[in-house]
């Protein structure tokens, strides 16, 4: 597939007047310092990030990368996300599939002609099914960041979760590279385990012609130090740049369009399903 060089329209990215739902500022969002649900949220990160080790990675691209898991549709995967309430996040305690379609929504306003895009923000986060079929959220959900590598303190919770990780004391992999080379690519690089590689895998699996810059922003979205902090840097490449904007420009419909307002799915439902009969017809592997 071509990797375009154009980001999003500048017109549109990072718009400072995007509105927010229920007049919410947006930095409310995200916070990790207190609220309703910190207890939740603070438990699945110091969980993952106990156990997300370099080995643990490399055993879960064994164990999810060849899709042997089940078989259904994109259509019949999203809907069981109404049994799935993401305990990394402090925004919302409702199921994840009402967040589908407020990203998509939120994309299709403003992003009309970019149906791939809207696509994207459907599906983003359908790799969670792995928390139904018995992985636990700790490594499935939650931000992203690169293991093999010194974790950088952009890391939510980074100064208070690490201690029990293996990781964290072998020399090795406690340098700025780690195993890797200096702007060797994200391509190249291996992230804590997630529905972001997972989703991504599938969609490479079953051949889904969606364009590089969406299936770059669903192997990415959650990779918050990066996207949002610029962090690793380093280890980018000309590709990885060429697609920040991208991810950026995703990112603010997927954090800022939660809301406890429901869309409603069942009239939203047969234009979704056009999308997904384009780009990820019928019954794939999982």
């Amino acid at each position: 597939m071509k990797v375009l060089n154009l980001g999003p329209d500048p017109s549109l990215a990072y718009r400072p007047d995007l509105p927010t739902q229920e007049g919410k500022a947006k930095s409310e969002f995200r916070n990790y310092e207190g609220g309703d649900l910190f207890e939740r949220v603070f438990n699945t990160y110091k969980l993952m990030h106990k156990h997300q080790t370099l080995d643990f990675v490399k055993r879960k691209h064994k164990e999810w990368s060849g899709c042997t898991h089940s078989r259904m549709t994109v259509m019949d995967a999203l809907e069981r996300l109404d049994l799935l309430v993401d305990e990394s996040d402090p925004d919302v305690d409702f199921p994840n599939s009402f967040h589908a379609y407020q990203t998509a929504e939120g994309i299709r306003r403003e992003h009309p002609d970019k149906d791939w895009f809207q696509l994207v923000g459907l599906i983003h986060d359908i790799g969670k099914i792995m928390a139904l079929w018995g992985e636990p959220q700790w490594a499935v959900v939650g931000d992203t960041y690169p293991v093999g590598c010194r974790f950088q303190n952009s890391i939510v919770f980074r100064d208070s979760t690490f201690v029990d990780n293996p990781d964290e004391k072998n020399a090795t992999l406690n340098t700025e590279c780690g195993i890797y080379e200096r702007q060797c690519g994200l391509d190249n690089v291996l992230m804590s385990w997630g529905h972001d590689e997972y989703l991504y895998q599938v969609m490479k699996f079953n051949k889904c012609p969606i364009p590089e810059e969406g299936l770059y922003i669903i192997r990415f979205h959650s990779f918050y130090p990066w996207h949002t902090h610029a962090n690793y840097m380093h280890l980018c490449n000309d590709k990885d740049l060429s697609m920040l904007p991208w991810v950026k420009e995703f990112n603010k419909f997927d954090l800022y369009t939660k809301s406890s307002d429901m869309p409603d799915v069942q009239q939203l439902k047969p234009y979704y399903q056009s999308l997904i009969d384009k780009y990820c017809p019928g019954i794939l592997h999982w």
